[in-house]
């Protein structure tokens, strides 16, 4: 909802999976996907509504067998467990794991590059 490179517009499950598709297609090898904003003054998200923003759209990238690296755009270690799980390939954390003290440990743990 606070998405600082889409606006807004890929707010339901549909609009995300269309976008992503278009993105793949344009020659895109990475889709990065995210359920905060990071941006200055934004307002902490809870890991549960994060985790029901991006693993939908993640498990659907996946069942569309997209021809893409699903990268997941978080700073919570529950919320990349639960998007690993789910497909992803990444984990992008823009704080380097400094956020979450859980998060290094977990993308160990997952084997997930972080």
């Amino acid at each position: 909802p606070d998405s600082f490179s889409d606006g807004g517009e890929n707010l339901r499950l549909e609009d995300a999976v269309a976008t992503a598709e278009a993105m793949t297609e344009a020659g895109a090898d990475i889709i990065d996907i995210g359920g905060e904003s990071t941006r200055p003054g934004a307002r902490e998200v809870p890991a549960e509504v994060e985790a029901e923003r991006v693993v939908p759209v993640i498990r659907a990238l996946r069942d569309r067998s997209l021809d893409a690296t699903i990268s997941v755009d978080t700073r919570k270690a529950a919320v990349a467990r639960e998007a690993v799980a789910a497909g992803a390939d990444w984990i992008n954390d823009v704080s380097g794991g400094v956020f979450d003290p859980a998060m290094l440990g977990t993308a160990a743990e997952l084997m997930a590059p972080i």
